[in-house]
């Protein structure tokens, strides 16, 4: 899922994204205030878009708005007064997350590619693809998981780079958006102390 609102130049419109599938041919159903972005081939509710959102909950945010267990309630909530019915099937468990860079081969296909393996305190290490030069075995860097929403707005996916599977992306400074971020290429690398598969702040 993601969440986006921006009142000053989108207005007071909550714009909801249930799948990482684009719609093929979007078919719409209203609700009052509330429009659903079906998919028309299959009925599947992909999306859909709040109007006067700020009647049912409140944002503070401008860009990505974090999910947690109160915007799914208020969310529910806002279908519901509406007079319309959505199941929800959302998971909130964090996307970003300290992990520790286990293994680091080199790529087959592409000479400046890593293939990392990475554990983020799940059974079995993330096999992540990696680009950075600064890339090593031993360290803790900043994992964005399947499903993760950057900053700029980019949904991770899991992919493949050059033949080889990645499942997730291993983060610099910059992509973080962090204040006064180096502007150089690199992953951001975390104190050695820091805890294996516990969520980063973004």
């Amino acid at each position: 899922m993601i969440v986006s609102y921006n009142k000053e130049f989108v207005g007071d419109v909550l714009l909801v994204q249930l799948s990482s599938e684009p719609i093929v041919k979007t078919e719409i159903e209203k609700h009052n205030d509330l429009v659903f972005l079906k998919e028309k081939a299959t009925g599947e509710v992909k999306g859909f878009n709040l109007f006067n959102a700020s009647n049912y909950l409140k944002i503070e945010e401008a860009g990505n708005v974090p999910i947690t267990e109160e915007l799914i309630s208020e969310l529910k909530d806002a279908v519901n007064k509406n007079n319309a019915h959505l199941y929800f099937d959302v998971d909130l468990s964090p996307k970003f997350v300290v992990g520790h860079v286990k293994e680091v081969s080199e790529h087959p296909n592409a000479d400046k590619l890593h293939i990392c393996k990475v554990d983020v305190g799940e059974e079995e290490p993330l096999q992540i693809v990696c680009g950075a030069p600064n890339v090593a075995e031993g360290q803790r860097v900043v994992v964005a998981k399947v499903g993760a929403v950057m900053p700029s707005g980019m949904l991770i996916k899991a992919s493949a780079l050059r033949g080889v599977d990645s499942y997730g992306m291993l983060c610099s400074a910059r992509e973080l958006a962090i204040p006064n971020a180096p502007q150089v290429k690199g992953i951001m690398v975390l104190d050695e102390d820091s805890k294996v598969g516990a969520a980063f702040e973004v």
